[in-house]
């Protein structure tokens, strides 16, 4: 694996997946039962925004940085508290003391009774995320690539509970596989939440995708998009990312309405240049 999370945490996509998560975790406890959260590709858990890595391509001043020296109404405001309890403090330029990936995430938001099972088969990632969680009997932290363990830890006992499907897109067929281990998934746990992270690049090769997942005949999947303009080339990012989405898979009933007043607030605060803009919509609609 070349990818390193590192240069890009705490960045525009990261606010977008991270807020969204948290919003999602937040409904998902609001009952006592128990749930399970299942990270696919579950990464460092936490990184460090000081490190060589962060400052070489120091992404997070137009994500996490931003953000949290934003003077947001008030309704935007109680939806991003959640996520941004989770980051931390943060110095004056919003930098916190490190970032927390979605496991960390997961883990600050989630209660004793749930349970996280998290996936990561590059060895010096994993061992970097047991650092982060520290000793927590509600982890189970496996080496197995990510879709194969999706397969088998659906339908999860608890049956409720939320998996992200995060792979760093490494692979010629990323989409493919998701696409394969998304539809198992459903025959399996067709009432779990799920969400689809993605970087938008190609708009042809990202509507083939999108088209394929509405193809699966599943009802109710939210699509949620930042697209913040294009931005110049540099040395570490000759292309820059400008646009990333999610797909959510039986959303909260509460989370469109919520990410309808979110997504333009974000849209506008993470801008960086002319152009760009929000999508919130429903590529399935509910049954």
């Amino acid at each position: 694996m070349n990818y390193r999370h590192g240069f890009h945490a705490g960045n525009f996509a990261d606010v977008l997946k991270h807020a969204t998560l948290a919003r999602i975790l937040v409904y998902l406890t609001r009952k006592d039962a128990p749930l399970r959260y299942i990270d696919t590709h579950a990464g460092a858990g936490r990184y460090d925004l000081a490190s060589d890595a962060a400052k070489r391509s120091p992404e997070w001043r137009d994500g996490v940085g931003r953000i949290v020296k934003a003077r947001p109404p008030a309704e935007v405001a109680a939806l991003l508290r959640p996520y941004l309890d989770a980051v931390g403090p943060c110095d004056d330029e919003g930098r916190p003391a490190s970032y927390p990936g979605s496991p960390v995430l997961a883990q600050t938001l989630l209660r004793p009774q749930d349970r996280l099972a998290l996936c990561e088969a590059h060895p010096e990632e994993r061992a970097a995320l047991i650092a982060a969680l520290g000793r927590d009997r509600r982890l189970s932290i496996v080496a197995t690539d990510g879709y194969i363990a999706l397969n088998a830890y659906v339908p999860p006992k608890e049956r409720r509970g939320l998996a992200l499907i995060d792979p760093p897109f490494e692979e010629p067929d990323e989409s493919a596989r998701i696409e394969a281990a998304l539809a198992n998934a459903l025959t399996k746990w067709p009432r779990g939440t799920y969400a689809l992270w993605r970087p938008i690049k190609a708009s042809l090769e990202d509507a083939r995708f999108l088209n394929a997942i509405a193809a699966l005949g599943a009802p109710n999947i939210l699509r949620l998009e930042l697209d913040v303009g294009a931005v110049a080339p540099s040395a570490h990012s000759p292309n820059p990312l400008r646009g990333a989405g999610l797909l959510i898979v039986n959303p909260p009933f509460e989370l469109i309405a919520e990410a309808r007043v979110l997504m333009p607030w974000l849209a506008q605060a993470l801008k960086r240049a002319a152009g760009g803009g929000f999508v919130c919509q429903w590529l399935t609609p509910p049954a």
